[in-house]
This record gives structure tokens, sequence and C-alpha cells, in this order.
């Protein structure tokens, strides 16, 4: 596994420190329901299909598939074998599912199927898994509610064992329309003694057209790569020229196999590295930080070159590379804050933090050329607070007056996955990680589309909230961006033992969680109000609430699929499609 060599970077202007709460709001939500002529294909799965991968690969999957490009249109594939579109133009007119494509395989020939899958490639391209192992490529021709030309499969493949696309694009290469597909599949595995004697597989397929002019489009593989790993990846998705791919997993993901050929695995790389001479050191107390920086000898104070904000500093010396530049841990004030040259050969810096009391875990973030002194003081009181960690009692307790911990009385909610996750960006050419993200306690919750030209974005528990990132593989430099902030969600889901879905809307309005019958929860950003309200308990006006909803369907039926739109919930049963009005235009 690749060594972590990058950092998310939250963006603190996004989060709100002073949020208190939901406040349940029973204002009701109009619902509309549209009854289906036959039930949704829900894949029951066989006895052989008994690990915890298969259950997170198929027993979880979302049957319901929103088009990005056409607003309010959702998509899923019904018992016949036929894809069925509705796209929602008038909530109390709902028209009836239209069919714009059937499958003609006969899915009874594979005893191990699973569920067909569905990828909205482009505007005008879809990419379909029948669940039995046959992939198609289909031009759609625009979608939407003024559409009704049926799809035209003009790419077929038996791939030899049940698959599900996870991601797809379209891009126009050197002239050539080319196509990228992503695979899911769970294999047997020989080599897997230890564990369920299966590994998960992600095939990456690229198909170009290879007609010449005046010719009929004939499309062919160009390209196979194969990645294993050993969980089904949270994330995955290919850039959208396809120059690269990102998977995030609680185990990593390697590439073996490349149209056909084993991939040679370079010599691991020793664990112990060179040690270099730290540039800088650096201390710090509740109230300030002191850098000390090592200089050139003899430098003078008209050619040091420093620059200081609130959240980013830059140390150097004229006509020499930056010694210290990058975002720091949290901000300083830059007013009160100093520097000085100390005996011609170091340079002293005082940080003056804005917040006091936070200790920082590093000065700049992700710089590991500086070295963190602790003070004896620092050193002592820690060492206390950890004595009972090696306390001969069996119960340790280092505060007398309180009663100890009980592991019994933690929430569910309290407690973070214990697998420690990973996010890895491979580059398409040297199939090597560039970039690998330690995703540690931030558990991953759901996956949405916001913008069809960009990658599709991932949310990530941070703390008690749930942030939402989106990729950004052509900024290397900020290759995940932090784009919106649900306060709280992080806790509100993990305390909801019967989730099965979440979600949130493009325009980050909402965010909302589904459990496997019936219910459906929303959780509204913070709005002004439009009344005076007070907090009786700190005598203070409230300026915004933040308002959560709980919808119930008229339905015993679970709950198959779950998509959001800035204006609607969808929620699919085998037999229903409901459509949840949560905004208005």
């Amino acid at each position: 596994m690749a060594a972590s060599n990058y950092s998310l970077k939250v963006n603190r202007e996004l989060l709100d420190p002073n949020f208190e709460s939901y406040r349940l709001s029973l204002d009701a939500i109009p619902t509309y329901n549209v009854e289906l002529d036959a039930a949704v294909e829900e894949v029951k799965l066989k006895d052989t299909q008994y690990t915890l991968e298969h259950m997170r690969a198929f027993g979880m999957y979302n049957y319901l598939h929103l088009d990005p490009w056409y607003e309010d249109s959702v998509l899923f594939v019904d018992c016949e074998g036929r894809v069925l579109s509705l796209t929602v133009t008038l909530d109390t007119a709902l028209g009836k599912p239209r069919e714009v494509y059937r499958l003609t395989t006969d899915s009874s020939r594979c005893e191990d199927r699973i569920c067909a899958s569905l990828s909205l490639t482009s505007a005008t391209w879809a990419a379909l898994c029948d669940g039995a192992g046959q992939l198609y490529l289909l031009r759609t021709g625009k979608r939407g509610d003024g559409s009704h030309m049926k799809w035209e499969p003009l790419f077929s493949e038996d791939t030899g064992e049940p698959s599900t696309v996870l991601h797809s694009i379209s891009h126009v290469k050197d002239g050539v329309h080319t196509i990228e597909v992503l695979l899911l599949r769970i294999q047997k595995d020989p080599q897997e003694t230890k564990g369920s004697g299966y590994s998960v597989s992600l095939e990456w397929i690229t198909v170009a057209n290879t007609a010449g002019h005046g010719e009929d489009k004939k499309y062919e593989v160009k390209k196979r790569r194969v990645l294993k790993g050993k969980s089904v990846p949270h994330y995955a998705a290919v850039e959208p020229k396809g120059k690269g791919l990102m998977v995030a997993s609680e185990k990593p993901f390697a590439f073996t196999h490349v149209d056909g050929r084993p991939v040679e695995l370079p010599d691991p790389e020793p664990m112990e590295v060179e040690k270099t001479d730290p540039i800088y050191f650096w201390q710090q107390t509740a109230e300030d930080i002191t850098v000390c920086v090592r200089m050139p000898e003899g430098v003078t104070k008209e050619e040091v070159q420093f620059t200081l904000t609130a959240d980013n500093i830059s140390l150097g010396v004229q006509s020499f590379p930056p010694l210290m530049e990058g975002q720091l841990y949290a901000s300083v004030d830059p007013e009160a804050s100093t520097w000085i040259i100390r005996d011609d050969k170091s340079l002293e810096v005082t940080l003056q933090k804005r917040s006091e009391g936070p200790m920082w875990s590093e000065l700049v973030m992700g710089d590991k050329r500086g070295e963190y002194v602790m003070s004896d003081e620092q050193a002592a009181l820690i060492h206390e607070r950890l004595t009972f960690l090696t306390s001969e009692d069996l119960n340790g307790n280092p505060e007398k007056d309180k009663s100890p911990c009980n592991s019994q009385e933690l929430e569910d909610c309290d407690g973070f996955p214990e697998d420690s996750s990973s996010l890895t960006h491979f580059d398409g050419e040297s199939l090597k990680p560039t970039q690998v993200v330690n995703l540690g306690s931030h558990q991953y919750l759901f996956t949405v589309d916001v913008n069809p030209s960009d990658m599709p974005c991932f949310c990530l528990r941070h703390d008690v909230d749930a942030l939402l990132w989106q990729p950004r593989p052509d900024q290397p430099s900020n290759m995940w961006e932090h784009v919106a902030t649900f306060n709280a969600l992080g806790y509100v889901q993990a305390s909801k033992r019967d989730k099965k879905f979440a979600t949130c809307a493009p325009n980050f309005s909402y965010a909302s969680l589904c459990e496997c019958l019936r219910r459906a929860f929303i959780y509204r950003q913070p709005t002004a109000m439009e009344t005076v309200l007070f907090n009786r308990k700190q005598g203070r006006q409230v300026g915004q609430v933040a308002k959560q909803q709980v919808a119930s369907l008229d339905s015993d039926k679970p709950i198959l699929g779950f998509r959001a739109t800035n204006e609607r919930l969808y929620l699919l049963t085998s037999s229903n499609l409901f459509v949840l009005k949560v905004n208005n235009d």
C-alpha cells in the first residue's frame, strides 16, 4: 500500500461552529405516487453470495438512477428487462414511466446473476450491465421529457462474469469518440485462503470508435486494465478525460493486469528512508507558536522574504526557494505576529493564535520539513494524562472524583469505523498512485453527482459534520475541494440504525437519509427566521434555524432506490415510485 502523501484541506469558512441542532418541522411534504406496471427487478442474493462484500455491492444496491444531464429525470430496470424513464415536470400530473430500452438476454442462464446496473455516460450515451455478464453501450440521443427516441446499442460484450457498472464517461481523444467504463466484480480467489475466499476486482475498459469516414460506426475495446483489492470500494470514478482513476476503499487496490498481461509490480520501497535534518523547529503554547528557521549564515533582514496572512505563511531568502510555505493548520493574528534574526544564522517567528486553547497537530499543512519540539511541561502533562493506560488496575481512573467511563454506555454514533480507509488517485499511464489520503476515521457517507461535467462528489464524516468533496484532477495541489458542509449530519446518520441510503441535493440545500422501510428524513441548511425567535436558556435571539422533516410512505415494501434533485426526492419500491416535493422552484 502506498504511503499517505496528501491531506484533505477543509475550508473553514464552510464550517459553522455555532450550529446547535435541527428543529423538527411538522410542515407537510407533498407526496405523489406512481404505480408501476411491472415490479422492479430486485435480485436476491444466493447462498453462495454470503460475504460482506456481496452485501455491500449488490444487497445494498441503489436500483434508481438519476440523470444528471436532465433535471428530475430518473430511470430503473423492471423484471421484464425494460429500462424505464420518468421525467417530472408537473407533480400533480405524473405520467407512467416510458420504456427506452429492453434487455433481450436470457437472465436465467446465469446462476450467480446479480442486479442490472446503469450508468448515464453523457447527455447522449449510457452504459448498461444486465447482471448476467453482458455489457452494453447505448446511444440514447437527447433524453428528457420531450424525447421519445429508443436507445440504440452500438457495442456489446460478454464480460464472462456478472458485473456492475460503477461509472462511465464519454470524451473525444485525438478526434476519436472514446468511452471509459468501470466495472465491479466479486470473484472466487484461490489465493484468498484466510478470508472469505473472494476478492474484489475493478475492470477499467476503454472503448473507441474505429470506423473510418463514410463507414458505419464501429466500437471496439482499445484497452483493459484490472485492479484488485479485498473490499468493495466506497467510491470509484474515472477522470473526465480518462487520464486517471480515483478509488476510496477500506483496503487498498492495485493494478494487476493490462490487456491480459500481468503488471510488473515494483520492488517495495524500504520502510526506513534517509532522514534529513529539519529546516525548522517549532513549539507552541495555548496562546502562540514559536518557530525557529535555519537560515544561511550572514543573512540580513533586507534579504528575508516574509509574508503572513491569517491562514497562510511564506518565508524564504531572496534568490532561494521558500523555506516554509503553505496553509497554516489554523488561523493566526498577522498584526500580533513578529519575526527576528538570531545569531545571524536563524530566524525566530512568533505566531499569535487567533483561537486560544486548541493545540495544533502540524504547523504548515502537509509540510514534513519541520520538527515539533515539546516542552518539558507539556511532556509531563501528557504523561500524567496517559498514566491510566498502563495502570495495573483493571479499570484505571485518572479522575478519582468522577466515575470511570463505561464503554457499554457509548452510543453507536460516538464510535468510528475500525478499518482505516484510504483515497487514492491513480495515473492512467503509469498506473501508479500519485496522491494518497489516509481517511482514518472520516467515515464514507454517500456519493452524489453535482455537475455532470465533473467527477462525482463524495461525502465524508468529519467529527460530527458531513463534508462534501469535489475531485479536481486538473489541480494536483488541491485535488479534492471542500464544497459544502451538512452540519451534524455525521452524528445524526450514525444514530439511524435502519439507515439504508443517504444523498443530498445538487445545490446543497438539503441532505436526506432513508430507512429500509417507509421513512425518509430531510435535513435542511440553516435559513433566516421570518419571525423573532429567542433561545430561552441563553436569553438571545436566534437568527437562523435548520429544519428537520420526516416523510412516511404509504407502503410496507422495502425501499430499493433513493435519489434527490434540487426540488424533489425519489423513492423506489418494488411496485411504486414515490415523488416528494421538497423545495419549490
